[in-house]
């Protein structure tokens, strides 16, 4: 049978969505209006962080914070190449200088000795990103001395120990992009700290560096989200606990049918609850074990084969002599298999006889 990348669908939500749309165009407000209010409190509460500021996207999430953590033009940010391009881009966008650090091979994710490698007397902050549904180490991070920004765009839910990823760092950010954890229905981004000076600064930069909307005291970005966006998220934010148990269920059937014979399993960070973006193996002929299950009509795909330091828009920032190991190796051999929260027991064992048939 057919078993596509993302097994979710929001078919029965669309009565309950339409609902809340038309009461938005009713009340005709459409930018940072009772919705976003709404919603930035109830994420903040699910988080437990003090505040939450939702802007456009989830890479303009990253500029801002980055901005509003004291990153300035010229400055140093420290960044995995083994992530989406965004990650990096935004910081460019921010005025800084990437450098990229390693990552662990099994959890994806850097660790302060990966990040200690590449730091400087210029390194002016850290980002850390969640990636694919892990959660970086962050409090071992910020020992290093530096903020930290955690990217916990692919991470919603997500918790290291006993906080949620998007409260560990000294700045998050958060995409809301249709296909992640916690989707709207376009693009809508959200900056999370316990820190109210970097929140009032958050908050000015999204709305063109002003506060009042008649004094500029930044050059800012228009980067909002908007009242139909925010509607949808306060539908949908109680759904995410569920949604995320589903995905760590469906991990667990992998395991149980014996993916692990035949493919290199991800391993959540110590101490970490993972929520499964996406569901990334490794293995050791990635694109041809992609081709078996194509051949049986299982999606699979690889995300980062060339990472962000290999990148024409970005390898200019990557020195001749820095090697990274770890994300090379991943870079070549990972792969990511059907995931969602509708992925039955029956679609996972389909994948798992599909790749031992084609055991390469």
């Amino acid at each position: 049978m057919a078993v596509p990348l993302f097994a979710t669908s929001l078919d029965a939500y669309k009565p309950r969505l339409a609902e809340a749309l038309a009461e938005v165009v009713d009340g005709g407000r459409y930018i940072l209006g009772p919705q976003v209010e709404a919603f930035e409190q109830e994420f903040a509460r699910y988080l437990g962080a003090r505040h939450c500021v939702g802007v456009g996207n989830g890479t303009d999430a990253i500029t801002i914070a980055l901005r509003a953590l004291g990153v300035r033009p010229g400055d140093e940010v420290i960044c995995p190449s083994f992530t989406f391009y965004a990650t990096v881009e935004a910081a460019v966008n921010a005025g800084a200088t990437p450098v990229y650090c390693d990552i662990d091979p099994q959890t994806f994710c850097v660790t302060p000795d990966t990040v200690r490698a590449a730091m400087t007397p210029h390194t002016k902050a850290i980002v850390a990103v969640d990636l694919f549904g892990n959660v970086a180490p962050i409090a071992e991070l910020r020992e290093l001395g530096v903020p930290v920004l955690e990217d916990s765009a692919q991470a919603a839910g997500a918790r290291l120990g006993q906080r949620r990823a998007g409260a560990l760092g000294d700045a998050a950010t958060f995409s809301f992009f249709p296909a992640k954890n916690l989707p709207c229905l376009g693009d809508g981004g959200a900056v999370i700290t316990d820190d109210d000076a970097v929140a009032k600064l958050a908050r000015r930069l999204r709305l063109h560096g002003s506060d009042d909307k008649q004094t500029f005291v930044e050059v800012g970005y228009n980067s909002r989200l908007d009242e139909l966006q925010a509607a949808v998220l306060r539908i949908l934010l109680p759904e995410l606990d569920a949604w995320n148990e589903a995905r760590r269920g469906a991990a667990a059937a992998y395991m149980r049918h014996g993916l692990g014979e035949y493919a290199e399993l991800p391993e959540p960070t110590p101490g970490a609850e993972h929520v499964y973006h996406l569901y990334v193996v490794r293995h050791r002929r990635a694109d041809d074990l992609r081709d078996v299950l194509s051949s049986r009509g299982i999606e699979a795909r690889a995300y980062y084969r060339v990472p962000t330091h290999r990148q024409p828009a970005t390898a200019v920032y990557a020195p001749p002599d820095r090697e990274l190991p770890g994300t090379d190796e991943v870079a070549r051999t990972h792969l990511a298999l059907p995931m969602g929260t509708q992925l039955s027991d029956d679609s996972v064992r389909e994948v798992v006889e599909a790749c031992a048939s084609g055991s390469i």
